[in-house]
Formats: C-alpha cells, structure tokens, sequence
C-alpha cells in the first residue's frame, strides 16, 4: 500500500495559479479604501469640532450663544425736529447790470488820456480828449454864416415893412409887395439851416471831451495817446463795467418754478447765497430780483436774475458761480443726519436701534435735504436712536453697540443739582 499521502485542495494549487492572484488582489484593494475612509472621516470630525469650539464664547455665559455673531459697533444718532431749508442749488453766472464800451463820436487825434486802467469812476468823469482845433474853427465858420444870414433877414423883413405901408397907399403893385414877403421866409429858412450847423459844430466839440456815462470799473486801455481815432473802430477807447450793485444769472428747472412763483406772488423775498466754483466759499449773499418771461424749450429751465450788492466786489463779472436759492424753510419738521439713510431693496430705510441693542430696517419717505441733514415725511419718530456709522455689515436683528462719545475737558466744577455745560453723553448699550 503506498503510504504517500494525497495533497490537500490547498497545496494541490500552484501559487501562480489563476484563481489565487484576483483574489487576493481585491483584499488588499478593499482594505485601503476602507483605510483612507476612515482617515477622512476623522479629519472632518476633527475640524468640525475645532471650528465649533473656536466659535463658541468662553464661558458658561457663552455656551447658549454659540451661534450668535459678536455685537457690531455702530455710531448713533438720536431722531429730533429742526428746520430745513428748501434749497436749490444751480450753477449761474456774474452779470454785471451794465456794460459799456466807450467809443468816439467824432473822428480826430487822441491827445488826452484821462483815466488810470482799473479806476473807479463815476458818471461824468473826464476819460480821453479828442482834438478839438478842427471843430473849433468849424464852429467859427458856421457863426459867421449865421450872422451874415440873419442880417439879410433882418434887411429883407425891413424892406416887406416899407412894401407894406406903399402897398396900402396903392404906391407899388401888390406883386412887389408880395415877393418881398416870400424873400423874408427864404432868408428865415437859411437861418435855421445856419443855426443848425452852429449847434452840430458846438456838439461836435462837447463830443471832443469823453466822460463816463455810467459809474462802474475801467478796465485795461485800448487806445494810447496820439492815435487817430474814428467812429469805425470797434474796440473804442476803453470798456466800462457796472461793479456795484451787480447779478447772477442762473437757471432752475421748470418743475421748481411752482413754489418760487407762490412765495414771489406772496411778497416773500427770496435769499440767494453765491458760493464758489468748488461750492465751498461763500462769495455774497443776495435776493431774488426778477425771473424771465419764458422757459427755455430745449433745457426745460427759466432763467432768473439774483441781485448782489456786492460791496467787497468778490462777484466778478462772468465769473462762474454756484447759486443757492433758499424757496422755503420746513419749520420743525423731523430730520435724519444724512448718512443714516441708505438705499436698497425696500426703497430708502435706515437702521433704527431698538432699547435691547438689536438694529430693524425702517423704510422712510424722504423730504429735501439741508447740509447734514434730510427731512422725514413719514417712518421715523423724535427720540429713536439710528444707525449712522457701521452699516456695511448689518442685518435686519443684528446686535450693536454704540460707543459712549469720548468725555470733553474739564470744566468748572459745577453747583449742587446744576449739570456741567458743553458735555453731552450719547447713552451706550451694555
């Protein structure tokens, strides 16, 4: 009997064989996928834990607030009631009321200059002489033309008198008579040509002596000394401007023109205010003096004519100026500071801070704006306290908290039951 023993199913397989090598291969592939799961899984649990107790305030008092985000600081304004101005703010334009370019009426040299550039003068006042020998001996000729005429006159009215008295004694033929009284309406007619001439030479000379026709400024010289000058020329000897009082002429769209036009026709008088061209610099304050008869169709405005007394002339003319018309004040109405105002989806709201410190989103209806502040038509109340500084970050039932303003200096010590002037506490939120 042979004693060898058959193998076993296990060891009557090659190792290389087919059957043994996938096997074995999905095993191992299996364990490392359940390997790295379970890393995985430990590595999100991990961080979630960590980020959990990172977020959680320290403390029992803090474990019921986990989520809660930290209070904001916000700056706070307390709602109250002032007036606020209706104001319309329009870029304009320096006009003086008048403007002159002084000319010569008569042709000749300029032998006189009488003015320095830049001076002030008034109506009247000596400017520039002309030459005036050529119109003097004009003058002469014409006098002497006038006199010989008028003596023919004189002669020829004699001679219609002796004609008459012949004439009623039937001495000379009415005929003579006659023609000797269409010779004195002749010798009437040259003398009125001759006294014409006299008055046109004598005006001629008054023209050789050039005033100021109005008070104003001169400006820079346009002529010098020993030129000849003409009626043509259309630069003229020197302009003249009108300083004070002086205008502003600016424009307002025809939508404001309803309450200018109410409180005109009721006798209100309207102030102007002329700032600078960066806005900042208030130049004059003036009234308004009058509105134009028309609106222009291709802008939709109405001109109107600011009167400025302007006694320190810092209105220059065309100088370009922005032009505040004050329409009308809103006598103690409700006003927000103006950076408490936002605008979004609900239209304009504003954050009103609540008496527990948490902010809600108020929607307000909004008037005109006065400096710092805006007009409220509806919304808000005197006294609520609303969000002014901070608001990029909040949302409607965040928690703020609103700094105490810093303490002013000190001042005097104050009596029993009296309160320090000048310091004022804006109420913080604990």
């Amino acid at each position: 009997m042979d004693e060898r023993v058959a193998p076993t199913a296990r060891e009557a397989q090659p190792a290389s064989s087919p059957l043994h090598t996938p096997v074995v291969r999905r095993s191992r592939m299996r364990g490392r996928v359940l390997l790295l799961l379970a890393i995985a899984a430990g590595a999100g649990a991990g961080w979630y834990l960590w980020t959990r107790h990172a977020a959680q305030p320290t403390g029992r008092a803090g474990a019921g607030r986990a989520m809660q985000a930290p209070p904001q600081p916000v700056g706070a304004a307390t709602i109250d009631k002032g007036d606020v101005r209706i104001v319309l703010n329009e870029l304009g334009t320096v006009t003086p009321l008048a403007t002159v370019t002084v000319k010569t009426q008569i042709a000749g040299q300029l032998v006189e200059v009488g003015f320095k550039e830049g001076q002030v003068v008034k109506a009247g006042d000596f400017l520039a002489q002309v030459d005036p020998r050529p119109y003097q001996v004009a003058l002469e000729q014409a006098q002497g033309t006038l006199a010989r005429d008028q003596g023919l006159l004189a002669q020829a009215q004699t001679n219609l008198r002796r004609f008459q008295t012949l004439g009623r004694q039937d001495s000379i033929a009415q005929q003579q008579v006659d023609d000797q009284r269409y010779l004195v309406a002749q010798d009437t007619g040259i003398v009125q040509t001759d006294q014409g001439l006299v008055d046109s030479a004598k005006l001629n000379l008054t023209y050789c002596h050039i005033v100021s026709p109005i008070a104003g400024q001169v400006g820079l010289r346009q002529v010098d000394a020993g030129n000849y000058v003409q009626t043509s020329d259309t630069n003229g000897v020197v302009v003249i401007t009108q300083m004070q009082p002086i205008s502003v002429i600016f424009s307002v769209p025809e939508d404001n023109l309803p309450d200018i036009i109410q409180r005109v026709r009721a006798g209100a008088t309207l102030s102007v205010e002329a700032y600078d061209r960066a806005n900042t610099r208030l130049l004059a304050t003036g009234e308004l003096g009058t509105l134009d008869n028309q609106i222009d169709t291709t802008t939709g405005t109405l001109r109107l004519r600011a009167m400025f007394a302007n006694p320190d002339e810092l209105l220059y003319p065309n100088q370009f100026v922005n032009a505040r018309l004050l329409v009308n004040t809103m006598q103690q109405t409700i006003r927000v500071p103006v950076p408490a105002v936002q605008r979004g989806e609900p239209g304009t709201f504003v954050y009103v801070i609540s008496a527990n410190n948490t902010v809600s989103v108020r929607p307000v209806k909004l008037g005109p704006t006065d400096g710092g502040y805006q007009a409220v038509l509806s919304g808000l109340q005197p006294g609520e306290r609303v969000v002014t500084d901070g608001t990029d970050r909040l949302r409607d039932g965040a928690t703020v908290t609103v700094p105490a303003t810093p303490t002013a200096p000190a001042q005097p010590a104050a009596q029993p039951g009296q309160h320090p002037q000048g310091q004022h506490r804006q109420p913080s939120a604990q």
